[in-house]
């Protein structure tokens, strides 16, 4: 079965759709069979890879109305990749769910009937810790917390760390912290290398070797509809992307 990954952080603004698009590309590229769900009302992931944000989408097949088999579409930038998009429908699953029976699970429940088919499944998750990134991790297998390299990087991560702690003990006993991201890393900064020293030597070996720079090129390839491989491969985020893709297959 493949491996199921959410990337999590509840604040926003720190790398989460950044990553889930390019690790989901980069994955793709090494031709690892690689489904990108787009599990962030905003749907940025969605229209970060060329998707249309419109229906069908996750929020039909996480209420029952529709397979989720219908909602998944081939990505128009590569031939490895499928996308599960999502649009505004989502931010009323919140409340809806409240009141189902093992709302938890309702996405496992539907990851699971595609989980055989994929290598990898990445979980782009909301900058929230309510009821849609519960769903995300009782259905993972693994996470990735990107923290950006900046002042309150490690503000909130402790609530994130309890948040995971307690679904793995609860919801999901095969759910990992697959590593610590650091993001928007910028060298000519001395607050981003302190950072960087300050998260590796709290979170040690969970830190990935990989750290992705802050650049324009991360920043413009989403509004092209494009990863960052296929907006400008020579750049410095493609190669950091695809490092850490290694360092994910690895582990």
């Amino acid at each position: 079965m493949g491996r199921v990954i959410a990337i999590v952080n509840q604040k926003g603004g720190v790398g989460k759709t950044t990553t889930a698009i390019n690790l989901s590309s980069a994955l793709g590229i090494f031709e690892k069979k690689t489904l990108l769900i787009d599990f962030d009302p905003q749907g940025n992931s969605s229209s970060g890879v060329g998707i249309e944000r419109d229906n069908p989408n996750v929020y039909e097949a996480l209420i029952g109305a529709i397979s989720i088999s219908d909602v998944i579409k081939s990505s128009p930038i590569l031939e490895t990749l499928d996308v599960i998009p999502s649009n505004m429908d989502l931010s009323g699953a919140e409340i809806e769910l409240v009141k189902e029976y093992s709302r938890e699970y309702k996405l496992k429940n539907i990851v699971d009937e595609v989980r055989d088919d994929y290598e990898y499944i990445i979980i782009d998750c909301p900058p929230s810790l309510g009821l849609l990134t519960v769903n995300a991790l009782s259905a993972s297998t693994d996470v990735v917390i990107p923290i950006q390299c900046e002042y309150y990087a490690l503000e909130g991560v402790s609530q994130l760390l309890n948040t995971i702690r307690l679904i793995k003990k609860n919801l999901n006993k095969e759910l990992n912290i697959m590593g610590i991201l650091l993001t928007l890393y910028d060298k000519r900064l001395n607050l981003s290398q302190q950072v960087a020293k300050e998260v590796r030597r709290y979170f040690q070996k969970q830190v990935f070797d990989s750290i992705i720079h802050r650049g324009v090129k991360l920043s413009e390839a989403p509004s092209f509809g494009k990863s960052i491989f296929h907006y400008d491969i020579k750049s410095r985020g493609a190669k950091h992307y695809l490092a850490l893709a290694k360092e994910v297959i690895e582990r």
